[in-house]
């Protein structure tokens, strides 16, 4: 025990705390089952002990129960911010003790002080004043304690709240984030202890004279990363209405997301950047288990911007696979697949193959694939692609991204085509999700029909003409036409469709060779001829003379002439006993066999020399063979017949 008058410390034994003044208490407080044994207002010698004198709400109490001339007052405080190790400090603080403050305890002395109704009206530099002194003048004009006080404010949150602390803290960090730190010499945690107080980098103690880098816009993405998913989402909704830049929030709602949701680094290729230490921060962040992972995804997809960026759209589609394990609500699945339609032009193959976390035996979710493609195709930027401005010009910028996402889409289905479990109707409703005019040529869509066919050999003739009518036939190029009309696995009447449309391209071919011909000896003027076919024109005294390549092209243009004519001699023949054979032509499986029944014979093209970029489809999937060009659009094809 101390000597009578004297105010030593308080010493605990059990749940009981007890004041060292030798003294009998005459009040017993008691907070979350600790018992507090203090004194009301007791005279010894020259010292009192205020604690009625220093706090307003003990005062009504001990008023209201009029027992204040008994010899002991018991009373329970009920939700006392804080608990009871707020209560020591303010109990310390009526009793004369050295009470010290720090950015982890200030939030809930505030709080205390408040409940205690410790204000100026019951003493001269009161506990009420003497925090929110401390509070203004040391907290919220330094970056690391303010998030210090921040952090430790979740166990009053509703007193935080209602005193306008946790407002105050955030404009503050918002304010700074907007300031360059080293002006003010706020510690930075990407060096913690090796800053020297000048603002210098130390190595071993010595000032290196180099300078922190504070230019960096995301030097702050670490430190609100300590915060909670509640304190960060009022924090980016602060730092949004300050007028902070779109980027800089979704840079740190990224790096937020990357930390607490484990599963997304698999999808993003790791972290980039420098590897930070951090020596000045103490409090880390906790492991969260799955239940926790889900609620903070649902936090992040609302406070992501509208944000058009190739690394946004990965770390979008990357949230999406986290979100169908994790099993998120409808609402949030729908709302990314939203935002990553709207840009989906930026996505690449990789990270669009998003495999199917349900019990559906294909290996991809390809029903996520097609609604993402039906929100691109909803969107303004798309819709806009269809005005007649747009459409009639071949290389407008408008019409661009979708003709980016048809042909990603072309290579979506080519490599999801192997998977033996994909239906026929899947394949269908991914190729007519895009209009005809996104697909300048359709050979990425016959790449993948081609694909498909081979991994599905079981399939109907009925089937494989369905899907083969998506594909426009005159929109093929010629390789694509040439490994098409040898192609053992489409169906006979595609293939005539194909030697068709090949014979067309022939015609025009050798007709645009003639037209050049014919300009041999026309009179001097500007003359424009596709250099592919005549060569280099040169204009040299008023009268056009042709080069000697020209030569080489009459040669050419002779064999193409021959080939068309043999070419039409075949297809009268086939035409012929087709008309005749009507009946039995299903029994015929390829264009060769055909050809070998009734006497033709299939003449290879100067152009067989050449590698076929087609056939390379045999040996890997990602190989392409489009060529960009324009088009009309038609969903509903009517399928060519020759008969």
């Amino acid at each position: 025990m101390a000597p009578a008058g004297k105010v030593s410390e308080f010493y605990r034994e059990g749940n009981d705390w007890y004041c060292c003044t030798g003294l009998p208490s005459d009040i017993i407080v008691t907070v979350e089952d600790i018992n507090f044994h203090l004194h009301k207002l007791q005279p010894c010698m020259t010292l009192q002990f205020p604690l009625i004198s220093k706090c307003g709400k003990i005062a009504r109490l001990c008023e209201e129960s009029q027992s204040t001339h008994k010899k002991t007052f018991v009373t329970k405080l009920d939700e006392f911010p804080g608990g009871p190790s707020s209560f020591l400090i303010a109990a310390k603080f009526c009793y004369g003790i050295r009470v010290e403050m720090s950015p982890r305890n200030i939030v809930m002395v505030c709080c205390a002080a408040h409940y205690l109704e410790m204000t100026n009206q019951y003493g001269e530099g009161n506990l009420v004043s003497k925090s929110e002194s401390f509070f203004h003048k040391n907290v919220l004009r330094n970056w690391k304690d303010c998030i210090l006080a921040l952090q430790s404010s979740e166990p009053v949150l509703p007193w935080a709240e209602k005193l306008q602390i946790l407002s105050k803290c955030l404009n503050a960090l918002s304010m700074m984030v907007c300031t360059d730190p080293s002006l003010f010499g706020w510690p930075m945690m990407m060096y913690g202890s090796l800053q020297s107080p000048g603002g210098s980098i130390l190595w071993n103690g010595i000032n290196t004279g180099a300078r922190i880098r504070s230019t960096e816009s995301d030097w702050w993405f670490e430190d609100i990363s300590y915060l909670s998913v509640g304190l960060f989402e009022r924090l980016i909704k602060t730092m949004e209405a300050r007028g902070i830049r779109p980027e800089n929030l979704a840079g740190a709602i990224m790096y937020y997301a990357r930390k607490y949701l484990p599963g997304l680094g698999r999808w993003q290729g790791g972290q980039t950047g420098s590897t930070r230490t951090f020596t000045s921060f103490s409090l880390i962040p906790t492991s969260v288990n799955q239940e926790i992972q889900k609620v903070l995804l649902e936090s992040i997809e609302k406070l992501l911007p509208e944000k058009k960026v190739k690394s946004f759209c990965r770390f979008l589609l990357g949230l999406l696979r986290v979100g169908l394990i994790l099993g998120v609500n409808e609402t949030c699945t729908n709302s990314l697949e939203r935002r990553i339609g709207m840009q989906l032009e930026l996505a690449t193959l990789d990270s669009l193959l998003i495999p199917s976390y349900s019990d559906s035996d294909t290996l991809y979710n390809t029903d996520c694939v097609e609604r993402i493609v039906h929100h691109f195709m909803s969107s303004e930027s798309t819709i806009a692609a269809f005005s007649p401005a747009s459409l009639d010009q071949e290389t407008s910028p408008s019409s661009a991204p979708l003709r980016k996402v048809a042909k990603l889409i072309d290579n979506y289905i080519a490599e999801v085509a192997s998977d033996v479990n994909l239906k026929p109707r899947k394949i269908r409703s991914l190729a007519v999700a895009l209009p005809e005019s996104s697909r300048p040529l359709h050979d990425g869509l016959y790449r993948a029909l081609d694909i498909y066919f081979k991994a599905h050999p079981w399939l109907s003739e009925k089937d494989k003409e369905e899907l083969c009518n998506i594909i426009d036939y005159q929109k093929l190029s010629i390789d694509a036409c040439a490994h098409a009309s040898q192609n053992e696995r489409l169906p006979l009447r595609i293939v005539l469709q194909v030697l068709f449309f090949e014979q067309i391209q022939l015609r025009t071919a050798l007709a645009g060779c003639l037209h050049v011909l014919d300009t041999e000896s026309a009179p001097a003027g500007p003359v424009t001829v596709p250099t592919d076919m005549a060569g280099q024109i040169v204009q040299r005294d008023g009268w056009v003379t042709v080069v000697r390549e020209n030569q080489v092209l009459k040669v050419d243009m002779e064999r193409m002439r021959s080939r068309v004519v043999e070419l039409e001699q075949e297809f009268c023949k086939i035409r012929t006993e087709m008309k005749r054979v009507t009946k039995s032509h299903s029994s015929l499986s390829s264009p060769r066999l055909v050809a070998k029944k009734f006497g033709c014979r299939l003449l290879p093209r100067p152009s067989d020399a050449q590698p076929d970029t087609i056939e390379s489809t045999e040996h890997t999937p990602r190989a392409s063979v489009e060529q960009p060009q324009s088009s009309r659009h038609s969903r509903h094809r009517k399928s060519f017949s020759l008969f």
